[in-house]
């Protein structure tokens, strides 16, 4: 789905706006017109928002170089939005290609609409692609349709708006605990790295310190061979000194083997750390594309998913109150019938075998739920026979990213001839 505009407050469509959108001529309600609107013919307010929602970046990029901009290849992404908000009102080669590169990508949408003739059908069409994710080429269709009128106009121009910005909210959160685990994790490898040169160095000394004691025992040998041939007190004393430095190169070495043995002890704990550092990276560039494909009405696992979770029934233990509108409806877009228990905060434990036994699946985000809850649902879920999923998190992303493992998991235990629901519920 191509990125939502960002735009810095709500705008009201005036009358005359919406005369200027006509074309400047005023319409009846119910007239229809041959052709669509171009760009040009429709009221700069909606500008911004059409080349923001409706094309990529890189389909922006691809115009402006098609229309010989010296730097259009190296320029921002924000000085091409600006290039095709300006094209856009433009009746010459530039508006004209925006439009049709605006056709081109929405073919498939725009002749969904143009079987329709009043602005209640456009209303009903809107809505079924809103709730289905098409959200781009839907917006052009209805801002380009004959039959829009002020009221429809309002109200798609609001919604994507709003949709703007909770897109763009959830992807800063995202992109900002990105940023700080790879910072982390290079933080992590230089102290490896340092590490790893500490535990070469030791390696180095011990090396050079078993050659001296080879050296002193082999000093040790000549001395009880020459023993023999000197006064016993002489022996003595000689013995006495090669064994004393004998015992502190020993000494030395033990502290040395110590010394390594920590370090190694303290470079596989970094690697453990790292280790799991780079799985909650991973987990959150997961969560991050579960969501930009959750707008864009695409899933990982392409249009089956919705079908393959239609009509299930998913429990969410614990997790955070506020959210619960936005996991139902994200849900119920998936065909979920989702149902909650707070982890017995305010509601009794003892419900949850009831809950357990009517779901295909339980899920309780790590994060947010008690560990006696947790461990409660587990046992209810092995008794049962049902599947259960741990999520990273209470966070919307997480839960988008787990409706594809519910998925994949339901799958699985269909291809096993496992059913989804017990005879009891």
């Amino acid at each position: 789905m191509p990125p939502l505009a960002d735009y810095s407050r709500p705008k009201t469509i005036s009358s005359s706006e919406l005369s200027l959108l006509a074309g400047g001529r005023p319409q009846a309600p119910n007239a229809v017109k041959a052709q669509r609107r171009k760009t040009w013919e429709i009221s700069p307010t909606f500008h911004c928002s059409i080349i923001g929602t409706c094309l990529t970046a890189a389909e922006l990029r691809q115009l402006i170089v098609k229309l010989g901009d010296a730097d259009a290849k190296t320029a921002s992404d924000h000085a091409l939005h600006g290039r095709g908000v300006r094209a856009a009102g433009q009746r010459d080669i530039a508006g004209k290609l925006l439009n049709k590169a605006l056709d081109r990508r929405h073919e498939t949408v725009l002749k969904r609409f143009a079987r329709l003739t009043t602005a209640a059908e456009l209303r009903a069409m809107w809505d079924a692609c809103l709730d289905e994710g098409e959200i781009s080429g839907a917006y052009w269709a209805v801002i380009s349709h004959p039959a829009t009128d002020h009221a429809l106009l309002q109200d798609v121009f609001g919604e994507v708006h709003m949709l703007s910005h909770l897109v763009g909210s959830s992807s800063r959160l995202d992109l900002a605990r990105l940023r700080a685990l790879q910072n982390e994790v290079a933080v992590k490898d230089e102290k490896i790295a340092r590490q790893e040169e500490r535990l070469r160095s030791s390696a180095e000394e011990r090396s050079m310190l078993q050659r001296r004691i080879d050296a002193l025992e082999d000093i040790v040998v000549r001395v009880n061979a020459v023993k023999a041939s000197q006064a016993p007190e002489a022996a003595g004393a000689v013995e006495a000194a090669v064994l004393e430095k004998l015992e502190a190169a020993r000494e030395r070495t033990e502290a040395l083997e110590r010394r390594l043995a920590e370090t190694e002890a303290q470079l596989r704990a970094a690697a453990k750390r790292e280790a799991a550092a780079a799985e909650d990276n991973a987990a959150l560039l997961r969560e991050n594309h579960g969501l930009e494909q959750a707008f864009s009405g695409v899933t990982e696992h392409g249009a089956t998913q919705s079908m393959s979770l239609a009509g299930t029934v998913v429990l969410y233990v614990g997790g955070r109150k506020n959210l619960f509108d936005r996991l139902r409806s994200f849900a119920a877009r998936a065909g979920v019938d989702l149902m909650f228990h707070d982890g017995g905060m305010e509601e009794a434990t003892s419900l949850l075998p009831g809950l357990v036994a009517q779901s295909a699946v339980t899920v309780f985000p790590v994060d947010c739920v008690s560990h006696s809850a947790a461990g409660i649902v587990k046992c209810h879920c092995r008794d049962a026979g049902k599947p259960f999923l741990p999520l990273r998190s209470a966070s919307l992303a997480s839960f988008i990213a787990a409706l594809g493992d519910i998925s994949d998991l339901l799958a699985e235990r269909d291809d096993a001839g496992v059913p989804r629901r017990s005879a009891s519920a």
